[in-house]
Order: C-alpha cells, then sequence, then structure tokens
C-alpha cells in the first residue's frame, strides 16, 4: 500500500519559482491520491493566493489535491510557515521543499519508502548546478549538498515533529531551523537516515552585488543554535569560533589606536598584518571561484568588511539570546 505524504512548501513573493516548483511536484511519480501539496504563504499575497488556487482548480482534474495557506501579518520566517503547514496536512508522513527547488520524478517515492521500523525522519540528497566559473555566492549555496538534514530536502513523521515540537520559530530567517529540528531529534533518540536517491533540484538564483554581505546577518542565529545545541554545534557545525576574523579585528583596532595616540610605527605594523590577513581571506574564497574582474573586485571589498560585520552579527545573537558565543 502507498504511504500517504503531505508536502509542505514555504513561499514569499517569488511566484516564478513557485510556479516551477508546483510543476515538477505535480508531476512526480506517486498516485495523486496519496500526497496532497500545501503552499504556505508568508506574504499572505493577493497575487500567490490566486496563482496556487488557479493551479489547484487544474490539478483537480488529474486527481491532484493543492492546497493554500497564509499567514496573516507580517513576515514570520519559512520555521513558522513550515509549523502552519505540517499542522494543517493530513498525512503522517511529512515531506518539506522550498519553493525554489525542483524536485525529480523519484523524489517523493524514494523519501517516503524511507519510513520503515521506527525511522523518524529522513533527509535526501540535494544537488546545485554549478557553472564552469562560479562565483562565490554560487559556491556557497552548492555546500547545501554537503549539509546534513537541510529543510529543501527532508522528510518528517508527524508523531516525530508533534514530540520535538517542531519548528522553532525564533529562526526569522532561513538559517539554522532545519539544524535546530534535526539536532532536537538526534538529542531525543529519534531515528534519523539519509535517503541518497531521493533527489532535488537546487538552482542557484541570481543575487545582486555584495550579497555575502546580506549573508552574515544569519549569523545571528548561530547563537541561538549553540545555545541549544553547544556539543552538536561544536561536532557538526563550527568546531572553533572564528579566530582569523577575531584576529583581524584586532588588527583593525590597533590601527585606530595608534592613529588615534600618534604611535605610527603601531599603527603601520598593524596595517600591514591587517592588509596580509584581508588578502589571505580574500585569495582562499578566491581558489574555488571565477576570476573574472568584477568578482575579483567584489571578493576584495567584501573581504575588508565581512570579519567585523559577522562578528556584529554574532554578538547581536550573543545578546539576542543571552548566551556566550564567540
Amino acid at each position: 500500500m502507498t504511504i500517504k505524504v503531505s508536502v509542505v512548501v514555504p513561499t514569499y513573493e517569488r511566484p516564478d519559482f513557485l510556479e516551477r516548483c508546483l510543476r515538477a511536484l505535480l508531476s512526480l511519480d506517486y498516485a495523486p491520491a496519496d500526497y496532497e501539496i500545501i503552499i504556505v504563504d508568508d506574504a499572505h499575497s493577493a497575487e500567490t493566493r490566486q496563482q496556487v488556487e488557479d493551479c489547484a482548480q487544474q490539478a483537480l482534474v488529474d486527481g491532484h489535491r493543492v492546497r493554500y495557506l497564509a499567514l496573516t501579518g507580517t513576515a514570520h520566517g519559512p520555521a513558522a510557515a513550515r509549523n502552519a503547514g505540517w499542522r494543517q496536512a493530513q498525512a503522517d508522513i511529512i515531506a518539506f521543499t522550498d519553493d525554489d527547488c525542483i524536485p525529480e520524478l523519484n523524489w517523493l517515492k524514494a523519501g517516503a519508502a524511507a519510513f520503515v521500523d521506527d525511522i523518524a525522519a529522513a533527509s535526501g540528497k540535494i544537488v546545485v548546478p554549478l557553472q564552469h566559473e562560479y562565483t562565490d555566492y554560487e559556491y556557497s549555496v552548492s555546500l547545501l549538498s554537503q549539509a546534513e538534514f537541510v529543510t529543501a530536502n527532508c522528510f518528517y513523521r508527524r508523531s516525530a515533529l508533534q514530540l520535538v515540537g517542531g519548528f522553532d520559530q525564533r529562526f526569522k530567517t532561513a538559517c539554522c531551523e532545519d539544524s535546530d529540528l534535526y539536532f532536537t531529534c538526534l538529542e531525543q533518540n529519534l531515528l534519523c537516515v539519509k535517503v541518497p536517491e531521493a533527489i532535488i533540484l537546487h538552482p542557484v538564483r541570481l543575487t545582486r552585488w555584495g550579497s555575502s554581505l546580506r549573508q552574515q546577518q544569519k549569523s545571528m542565529y548561530d547563537a541561538l543554535l549553540f545555545k541549544k545545541h553547544p556539543v552538536l554545534y561544536r561536532q557538526r557545525i563550527q568546531t572553533k569560533p572564528p579566530w582569523n576574523f577575531y584576529c583581524i579585528l584586532g588588527v583593525l583596532l590597533l590601527i585606530l589606536l595608534g592613529v588615534v595616540a600618534k604611535l605610527w610605527l603601531l599603527a603601520g605594523i598593524a596595517l600591514c598584518a591587517w592588509i596580509y590577513m584581508t588578502a589571505r581571506f580574500c585569495i582562499q574564497r578566491l581558489q574555488k571561484t571565477s576570476r573574472k574582474p568584477g568578482h575579483v573586485f567584489e571578493m576584495i571589498i567584501t573581504s575588508a568588511l565581512i570579519p567585523p560585520l559577522s562578528l556584529f552579527w554574532r554578538w547581536c545573537g550573543m545578546c539576542k539570546f543571552r548566551t556566550f558565543f564567540l
């Protein structure tokens, strides 16, 4: 007998991506009567509602069920959207993916088949297609293929989600909420497995110049993840604090001190140290990425700004979530 599955997809004002995702979900090699698709709109957009309702009407002809849910008020984040979705779901197995992802035909069948015996959760494989010369941002996205449990491609029993309380809605952006849920399951001794046959394609979106600077804000939520799971965080996320960033910030402060106190030798030595460490950081980022002039220029500028900016957001998280987090 085929396992019943509910597929939950959070979305936020990305109709083109959502359209592509919906087409793929409606083409899955799975009996239409045995799975439902739940689109959770965090933007409460009239356009998205109409898009999903039109899709649902057309899909009904082939026996598919597509449902639209909206979160009212200001944006709550993907964690809250996923919680709303699985709590309204009708099946005992909940599959999660994102609106910018494309599941392969066998995705749902492979994921559902993993739930034998006491398996509580399963994580599929994410494939990120890259061009020959890819940017630093594209390389960062490609690291999703190495992540343990990512909400772009994972499956949970409803009972497991109920046991741990679902996603922690304090994670307001797409960062760490999936690791938090996975770590909580591990700490509850729930069985979690890998299903490499369940494949999701995750194309890299176009992004603006300096996207790596905006990504640093996510460091704030690392503090919450560390507070909740200090041992697993150090084992699986970051084994030690980013001492290289602290060293860069330290020499920046020495430059400032040298200038203010007119200790020009100190300022000069610190400046040389800052240039060396920043150049080394920039070269590390360029080793695997594009050498086009525009991209190299972006790497030079952002490499100078990322260390202090990253530490700023880490300290914001430390204060916000009241935990000592270097």
